[in-house]
């Protein structure tokens, strides 16, 4: 029996290799880095939302015709008919971007930011320290595995790549969103002037103001990593599983900061085939700009 089923399985793996062939390959691998780039691109966007309507509408379309439901398949068929003007309706901002970036030669440039660690933490030291030696407190989130959404939501979104000089300009006293929290996720600024919790921990100093107890607070409830800069003193801190790490120099921070970023990347390791299309395409230097944001009173 066992013989039976053996030389079954190779007949059809057999069958089945003759009719694919190097070029077929490549096809898939294409169609696959193009989805993945159309996902990626739209992810964060009110689109995302109209994306998986569409996806919902196409799993009900199967489904339908299936079960040989011929009015429900042919509506279904009539709406997707028309889909395409729809689409180009709906996601034209979204649509213009994609085309501006890849006429630029920057439709890659999402890939590249996630694997640019080492800027990411030279820019955060360098804009801690500023902020450090004015005395211009600061409280930044850096996302892990936690789910942030609702923080995320209570503040104003962004989406800027990470610059010293666009975190000094929001973080400057005055400004609409300097007191707040800013959020970061890998190399972007998602949000800033979200509000955190409060830690109730009464065992924390009592010279310590809410920027510190919102920093505590956050790494209680989540397992983000919280940079906490002191507007009195001109400290470094960071709130990391519900615990204070005070009186961080440059160098302690830039431990801090590479660890949290090559945890990020163990937990979500780049894809092969990205990895190589972002060897095949140069890096462009495009700028986000951005608003102001975060840090709760001391």
């Amino acid at each position: 029996m066992s013989d039976f089923f053996s030389s079954i399985g190779r007949a059809f793996s057999n069958s089945l290799l003759a009719n694919i062939s190097w070029f077929d390959v490549l096809d898939i691998a294409i169609m696959t880095v193009i989805i993945y780039q159309v996902l990626k691109f739209f992810k964060n966007t009110k689109a995302i939302h109209v994306l998986k309507g569409l996806a919902l509408l196409i799993i009900a379309l199967a489904v339908a015709s299936w079960l040989g439901l011929p009015t429900i398949t042919w509506m279904l068929s009539s709406i997707f008919t028309s889909g395409i003007i729809i689409l180009v309706i709906m996601f034209q901002p979204e649509l213009r971007r994609a085309f501006e970036n890849l006429g630029r030669g920057h439709f890659f440039d999402n890939i590249e930011e996630e694997l640019d660690t080492e800027k990411n933490v030279d820019e955060l030291v360098k804009v801690a320290d500023n902020l450090s030696r004015r005395h211009v407190g600061a409280l930044i989130v850096f996302t892990k595995k936690s789910d942030l959404k609702d923080i995320i939501a209570t503040g104003t979104a962004l989406d800027a790549r990470i610059s010293a000089e666009l975190i000094e300009n929001i973080f400057e006293p005055n400004t609409p969103l300097h007191d707040g929290a800013m959020i970061i996720t890998g190399s972007r600024v998602v949000a800033a002037g979200c509000f955190l919790p409060l830690s109730e921990n009464n065992n924390i100093e009592k010279s310590l103001g809410t920027r510190h107890r919102a920093a505590l607070g956050m790494s209680e409830q989540s397992d983000a990593l919280v940079l906490v800069v002191s507007e009195e003193t001109g400290v470094i801190s960071a709130a990391h599983g519900g615990s204070f790490q005070r009186y961080l120099d440059l160098e302690m921070l830039r431990k801090l900061l590479s660890d949290a970023y090559a945890e990020q990347t163990k937990t979500k390791p780049l894809p092969l085939y990205i990895k190589l299309f972002t060897k095949l395409f140069g890096k462009g230097d495009d700028t986000n700009g951005t608003d102001d944001s975060a840090s709760a009173e001391e």
